[in-house]
């Protein structure tokens, strides 16, 4: 691990301490040179040639401001960021205040405020900005990567706006899928189904039993894997629905027939929530405004996580496994960075 100083604030610039600052997969990818957009590389990190931190989301503590730092944000409040690359696996950190929004953190744990940037927002985004979803209809939503950190907040949500869910995860042996199942199920996904399942023939007869014989539509589908789990998912649309791919875990093409784009007249699109975090400033603070009010009222459960604890005395290794693991198999919830006093 590199160790550097950082100076005091000026300006507008703010000094924050990391409590807390999750592992997504896209992280990953960006380490990889697999994503988009990468943090930038600088030179003030006192690295011998220019470095990268990785990391794109974080609570953090202030601990001094500039002179010209905006009233509203105090040394000891909570923030996270409002924006990508910010590069949150490390202790510490100076940033402008624009690139931070400032959270209430009364009634919160700070892997709570960590976690909700990112995941939370992506399903709320999903849910309400590409159809029209009516309860009164009996309208549906079917997802794959259900027991994902999109897909367990997606699930509650969708149960607290009264639409149905047909979740989709991927096959777990015996016991471990029965209590996966009723674990989704008690989060409000009205019915489970694993990976094979979808794909068996005969799974369209299934939902249209579900949905009293077609008359409830399955108008919204949500993928994050990608490939034939996405094409399965694509079969059980209903004509006109909307399909929203926001991930591409199994890094496999999503073929397509011409049936769903024909006859059924499937819409496809693709969300990147650092695209629509930069054309929507205000809506994004509204909408973690909405779901930190929900987690503080007990309406909205956490997704479960690994804390990952690093402090002055944490070696690299530790570090190192737990980014590694991020993509690897079936864990036992999301890793979190959770940083002691520094």
């Amino acid at each position: 691990m590199h160790k550097y100083s950082i100076p005091p604030p000026y300006s507008t610039l703010l000094t924050l301490r990391t409590l807390a600052a999750p592992l997504n997969p896209a992280d990953i990818n960006q380490m990889q040179g697999r994503y988009p957009s990468l943090p930038p590389f600088t030179s003030n990190l006192g690295t011998p040639f220019p470095s990268a931190v990785p990391g794109n989301e974080a609570c953090f503590e202030v601990l001094s401001t500039g002179s010209a730092a905006p009233a509203h944000i105090r040394q000891g409040d909570w923030v996270i960021a409002n924006q990508a690359n910010l590069g949150t696996w490390r202790t510490h950190l100076q940033t402008d205040a624009t690139c931070v929004l400032r959270v209430e953190k009364e009634g919160l744990q700070a892997e709570q405020v960590a976690t909700v940037g990112v995941n939370s927002v992506t399903a709320w985004r999903l849910l309400r900005d590409f159809v029209e979803l009516d309860a009164d209809r009996g309208d549906w939503v079917v997802l794959n990567g259900a027991n994902s950190g999109v897909g367990r907040v997606a699930l509650q949500l969708a149960k607290r706006w009264g639409w149905r869910t047909i979740a989709e995860v991927r096959d777990r042996p015996g016991e471990e899928g029965m209590l996966l199942r009723k674990e989704l199920q008690e989060l409000g996904a009205t019915k489970v189904v694993m990976d094979e399942e979808m794909r068996e023939r005969g799974f369209a007869d299934r939902v249209k039993e579900w949905t009293r014989g077609g008359r409830e539509k399955v108008k919204l589908g949500l993928n994050c894997v990608g490939g034939k789990h996405a094409t399965a998912m694509a079969g059980v649309l209903s004509q006109g629905a909307h399909m929203v791919t926001y991930g591409a875990m199994s890094k496999q093409a999503m073929k397509v027939s011409g049936t769903t784009l024909i006859f059924k007249n499937v819409v496809f699109h693709g969300f990147w929530l650092s695209r629509w975090s930069d054309a929507h400033p205000e809506e994004k603070i509204k909408t973690v405004e909405e779901l930190l009010g929900m987690i503080r009222e007990g309406t909205l459960q956490d997704v479960p996580i690994v804390k990952v604890p690093w402090g002055w005395e944490t070696h690299q290794t530790d570090l190192v496994d737990a980014v590694q693991g991020t993509l690897e198999g079936y864990k036992k919830g999301k890793g979190v960075f959770v940083f002691g006093d520094s």
